[in-house]
Formats: structure tokens, sequence, C-alpha cells
């Protein structure tokens, strides 16, 4: 392993590598979707030529968004990531924003979402009921926020480590299941197409929102900047390579489950993962599956429960948190007060299961923060203060196109869902009053 770079401007330690930063996009993209239910897809495109087109371009649009983060990475190499683009070329409420619906939502709500995912599947080895798994999923909070508190080295080796068995075990279920699923195609090739195989443009565009919602999380590697060595050109190469990777590995999974599934198998099924390995295996490949599931959803929430307190600790460092959440532990170099409250909520939200409602109802808004940085990316472009390491290519058209597909994604949730859309951005727009009061209180300068 290369040796570190040496500590950061703050005092952070740079302890994360080409290989760390690549595992970390990998690693917290793919989580437990593209294993559970790649039905929803399936059900709006039910023709192989539709589901590969939406899982490739759901790829070259995530690519497009890891490019507009490559470029801002390069220009702004600080803790924060998304926050810092945000506040660097809007203003920092609206970085407060990012922030305010990352801890209270978004963020938290992912932790505590893919924690009880995790748990459940360890109830298919365990009889645990409904309080051991909330007791296995805070205990999985614990465990990973702990690891993390004792050094950013700690976190990405883990990161590292569980990527790469992740990788490995994708590539011997594609392997096996083009190499022996022969028997099962051929009771896959002879069922019945499912009813309504024609699509239009509204079904296309879901499927797509589905798609790119499976490609999630790409951007936390640029959270951990000052403790990555050479980020402006690091970062940019682990985006670029790790959304390349999942690329694949989505399209070659899908393949793999169309090859051994009947079409509306895939389109009914929520565990179509484990349904592919029954047909191929028999029921024990049922057990092989739940367990990687489990796996893969402890390495995405190890990625993830690494990321967020950066933002906290860069929000808290620009005076827009309370102070103590901006100092690193003395010895460990980390945002360790970040990383246990980031902890305690989101084990708050799996003990009281209000993820549930806060996390559906929010996560959309999400991409009108995407948007608003494509589009920001641009305006940076004007400063002449500015230098980058790293140019995206086919500008402006790149950034153009993933801010027109991040509204498109929030154009139709509003539209399919507006009750709960509107809530969920007014959950999200209560953060402005704090954030004035936070400024009358001469905590922060108004942006």
């Amino acid at each position: 392993m290369t040796a570190p770079s040496g500590d950061s401007a703050t005092g952070m330690r740079r302890d994360i590598g080409l290989n760390h930063a690549t595992a970390m996009v990998v690693g917290t993209i793919i989580g437990a979707s593209i294993f559970v239910q790649p039905s929803e897809i399936t059900g709006h495109v039910p023709t192989t030529l539709g589901i590969f087109a939406v899982w490739a371009l759901c790829g070259v649009l995530t690519l497009c968004g890891a490019l507009v983060c490559a470029e801002l990475a390069s220009t702004f190499p600080q803790s924060g990531g998304v926050y810092v683009y945000l506040r660097e070329s809007f203003s920092p409420a609206l970085g407060f924003l990012w922030g305010w619906a990352m801890f209270w939502t978004m963020h938290s709500g992912i932790i505590a979402a893919i924690a009880v995912v995790c748990a459940r599947y360890v109830g298919f080895f365990v009889d645990l009921g409904d309080g051991g798994q909330r007791f296995v999923a805070i205990g999985t909070i614990a465990v990973l926020s702990a690891v993390n508190y004792l050094g950013v080295r700690h976190g990405s080796v883990l990161q590292t480590v569980i990527t790469a068995g992740k990788l490995m075990a994708i590539g011997v279920i594609i392997f096996l299941g083009f190499a022996f699923g022969g028997d099962a195609h051929v009771v896959a090739a002879a069922a019945p197409p499912p009813p309504g195989a024609d699509f239009g443009a509204g079904d296309f565009a879901a499927a797509m929102v589905a798609g790119l919602f499976a490609f999630g999380g790409w951007h936390m590697v640029t959270y951990n900047a000052e403790e990555t060595m050479d980020p402006k050109k690091t970062i940019p190469r682990a985006l670029v390579l790790g959304t390349l990777v999942v690329t694949g590995c989505y399209i070659l999974l899908n393949g793999v489950y169309l090859f051994v599934l009947p079409m509306a198998t895939v389109a009914s099924s929520d565990r179509v993962a484990a349904e592919a390995a029954n047909a191929i295996f028999g029921r024990g490949g049922g057990a092989a599956m739940s367990a990687l599931v489990v796996f893969s959803t402890f390495g995405a929430l190890s990625g993830i429960v690494l990321a967020g307190p950066r933002v906290y600790f860069a929000m808290a460092r620009d005076g827009l948190l309370f102070r103590w959440l901006g100092e690193l532990h003395p010895r460990r170099r980390t945002p360790h007060r970040a990383i246990v409250l980031q902890g305690i909520w989101a084990s708050v939200l799996v003990l009281t299961g209000t993820y549930r409602t806060l996390f559906t109802r929010v996560i959309y808004t999400e991409w009108i923060f995407f948007g608003l940085m494509a589009i920001g990316l641009i305006l940076l472009r004007r400063r002449k203060d500015l230098t980058r390491e790293y140019s995206v290519w086919g500008y402006p058209v790149v950034p153009l196109v993933f801010a027109g597909s991040s509204f498109t994604i929030v154009a139709n949730q509003i539209v399919s869902q507006p009750v709960e859309s509107v809530t969920g951005l007014g959950l999200v727009l209560i953060g402005l009053p704090v954030y004035w009061l936070w400024a009358k209180k001469r905590l922060v300068v108004p942006g």
C-alpha cells in the first residue's frame, strides 16, 4: 500500500489512496438493490433490449454525474463534497440545506434502511423477530461507527477488503450463472412473455428513475477529500473507474437473471438474485445469495458511515453547525463527535422505524441538489480565481444532460406522488429558517 502523503492542512490524515477511493465508490453503490429488486425496472420495460438499455443509460448518466463531481473535486479538494460545491457555486444557505437534509433524513435514513436490510437477511440464518432485527441493525451501525472512529485508514481498508470480496462473489455468480445455468435457461426461454410487453416513454422514464436510484452513493467519495492522497487526481479517477465497474457488474448480473429466469419471474420477484441461484443450484443457492446480500449491505454501509461525518465536520468548521462537531480526535484525527452523533441518530431512526417515512419522502430531493450542483459547475467556470486538475469531458453538454436528468427525476416524483413530494420538500426547506436563525446569532454570515 502506498504510504500516506502526510496530514492535510486541517490535521486529517491522508490515508485514502486510489484503490481505497475506488473501492469506496464501488462498495457504496453496490448494496442490496441489484440483488433484491431489479423487478421494478423489468416491470416497466419487460423486454431484454429495454432492460439492458435502461441499465446502460443509467450507467452513462451516473458517469455524467461522476464527471461533474470529478471537476468540482479537483477544484475544491476539501472535506464535504457536495456541500462545498453548493456553498461555493451558490451560497452557504444552499450548502446548509444539503447538510440539513443529509443528517435528518437522506444520509442517516439510508444508513438506517440498509442496516435493517442487512439485519433482515441475517434473519435468514437466525430467527430474530422484529426486535432482534432492530438490535442487529443498531449493532451493525455501532460496529462500523467504531471502526471509523478509530481512524480513516481502518475504515477505508475495511471498505476495500469488503468491496474486493463483493466483486469476487459477483464474478463467481456471473461465471456460474452462464456456465451452469443451461437447464434453467431452457425453461426460461420456453416461458411465455409477460403480459403487456409493450411499453411507452413514460414506462421507460419510470424504469430509468428506478435504475438511477440503484446507482446512488457515487458522490460520497468526495466527502473525504482532505483524507485522500492527491485528491485532485485520485478522486476523479476513482469516480470514473468505480462507475464503470458498477455499470459492468449491473449489466452482467441482469444478464444472468434473464438467462436463467423467465421474464415474468424477474418482473415480479423482490429477491431476484436468490430466485436465480435457486434456479441454478436448488434451494441451497438462496442461502448463499442471502449471505452475499448480508456481506454486500455491510460493505455499502461501511462506506456510507465513513463518508457522512465529513460533511458535518466541514459545516461545523464553517460555523454552520456547533463548533464541537468540527473538532478532530487528538490521536485518531477523525471527526469523532460527528461520527458518534450520526450513529446515534441513525440508530434512533432504526429503533423508531421513522426512517421509512422520512427517507421515502425526502430521498428524491437529493436530485434537486445534484441538478443544482451541475448548474453550479457552469457558474464556477466563469470565476477566474479557480484552478482545476481535471476538466469535465464534453463540457457543457455533460453537466447540462446530468442537470436535465436530475430535474426530470424530480418532476416525475412530483407528478406521480404529489402529496408525498411536497411533504418531503417541506421537510428539507424547514432548514432555511434554522439557517437564518443561526445567521442572526452571528455564527455565520448569510449567503
